[in-house]
């Protein structure tokens, strides 16, 4: 066995991350002239989605299916998982760098003593060595790292790769699980859903974010006026100083302290643009930029800046993307 993925769920479904995270896997297997696995682990019926995961990629599929594994419980996923990677000996092993791999990661990297490359943007294989790259000062500079001993386990940020389809076997094989109850101290009971059908911010092609210009939660139906112009796969974001005033939930938070985002195309309208928010988002592929003050950092990183009045520009703006996908 070459790599290993782990393959997230949530409440029995693949993530998108989960794909992404087997695309980056797949391709560094075929690098490596080797077999890439996938590790599913869930409640009772989780094997259903092992089919997905064969035909993004994975050779195999190793299925843990267990009740105490339903939800996220960062023990007993650390133990199953830890266990499968000292039993199997992959050379890397690939997680998503989701909410849940930020934390799962570390944890099976620490249980193994094992080196770890967190919020990667590219994997690959070099005079038989395995390198990673990831943003390092706020996303100013990639940072090439390089792992001394196998396995090497790395997370991948959303939206870093795109889910691609590569059909194989994926043939699936099922783990005894073994937990010891007195190593469990705790577990994911509720997640809280998607609201009016949005994407997570981390998994959409496409978000409309809102800063302090907005001047207050009353005018954030221009943002969903936008979104839902652009589609059903995007996303509403927020600025931290917007979340930390309880205008929108915590979820939606961009930047250092909230999520990292790459989609194709980042709106921010009414963000200064400072440094914390600027991490989050500034490997966006595309930047469009609204805002007042023609002196705002976030110009400074946009492909597109439009200095006016947000209240003037948005409704404008959807008003004509309305327009084109009605024509097209």
């Amino acid at each position: 066995m070459s790599v290993l993925v782990i393959a997230e769920q949530r409440n029995g479904a693949l993530r998108e991350a989960a794909l992404e995270a087997m695309t980056a896997g797949r391709e560094l297997a075929d690098a490596l002239d080797g077999e890439c696995t996938a590790v599913l682990l869930g409640g009772p019926g989780i094997e259903d989605e092992a089919e997905a995961l064969g035909r993004h990629g994975a050779d195999n599929v190793l299925v843990a299916s267990d009740d105490a594994l339903a939800g996220y419980a960062p023990e007993s996923y650390t133990e199953v998982l830890g266990r499968l990677i000292e039993e199997r000996g992959p050379k890397a092993v690939v997680f998503a760098a989701s909410a849940l791999g930020k934390d799962l990661a570390p944890r099976v990297a620490a249980r193994i003593g094992a080196g770890l490359a967190s919020d990667v943007t590219e994997l690959g294989s070099q005079d038989g060595g395995l390198y990673a790259v990831r943003p390092v000062y706020a996303g100013k500079a990639l940072l090439r790292v390089g792992f001394k001993d196998s396995p090497a386990l790395a997370s991948i940020r959303p939206r870093a790769y795109s889910a691609q389809e590569n059909p194989r076997d994926g043939q699936v094989e099922k783990v005894d699980v073994e937990l010891d109850p007195e190593r469990k101290r705790s577990e994911v009971r509720v997640e809280e859903g998607e609201k009016k059908g949005r994407p997570d911010v981390a998994e959409a092609e496409a978000i409309v974010s809102g800063g302090r210009g907005m001047q207050g939660p009353e005018n954030w139906n221009l943002l969903e006026d936008l979104a839902e112009a652009l589609g059903p796969k995007t996303g509403l974001g927020a600025s931290r100083a917007v979340v930390d005033a309880g205008w929108r939930p915590h979820s939606e938070q961009v930047g250092q302290t909230g999520k990292v985002v790459s989609p194709p195309l980042y709106i921010a309208i009414g963000i200064s643009g400072a440094i914390q928010h600027l991490a989050g988002m500034r490997t966006a592929r595309c930047i469009v930029a609204i805002n007042k003050d023609p002196e705002a950092p976030i110009f400074k990183v946009a492909d597109y800046g439009i200095v006016g009045d947000a209240f003037e520009i948005v409704p404008r703006l959807s008003e004509e993307i309305k327009k084109l996908r009605s024509e097209g």
